[in-house]
């Protein structure tokens, strides 16, 4: 996989997930077992946050040799420490098993973003 592919792979799933977050996050709270947000201005935000990663994703997308630092901040640092930050609140707080999936998503694009960062330094 390039580090542009996965630089699109990423966009689309923050996008799916900003776009959730913003038009229907009660509803993408029950589907994970969760509590409805309350108050729900803080699910829109996170949803704006991820739109925000999208898009970065997709400017990072169009030119990765010279935008390797998005790729180094949201896709390395936001989903490491957005894994990290999942399965200690699992752990803690006893968050639903269905965080872990995210836990898994964002680690997973992590490590791949890091290994190719590493690969074509």
């Amino acid at each position: 996989m390039s580090l542009r592919t996965l630089a699109l792979v990423s966009g689309a799933y923050d996008l799916l997930l900003g776009l959730g977050m913003l038009l229907a996050a009660p509803q993408v709270a029950r589907l994970f077992g969760a509590p409805e947000p309350v108050p729900v201005v803080n699910a829109w935000l996170n949803g704006v946050f991820a739109l925000a990663l999208a898009a970065g994703y997709f400017w990072a997308a169009g030119d990765v040799g010279r935008r390797r630092g998005y790729l180094w901040a949201a896709g390395v640092l936001a989903k490491g420490l957005g894994a990290g930050i999942f399965v200690l609140d699992h752990l803690v707080n006893g968050s639903p098993n269905a965080f872990l999936v995210f836990a898994a998503t964002d680690g997973t694009l992590a490590l791949l973003t890091l290994a190719l960062l590493l690969r074509t330094e």
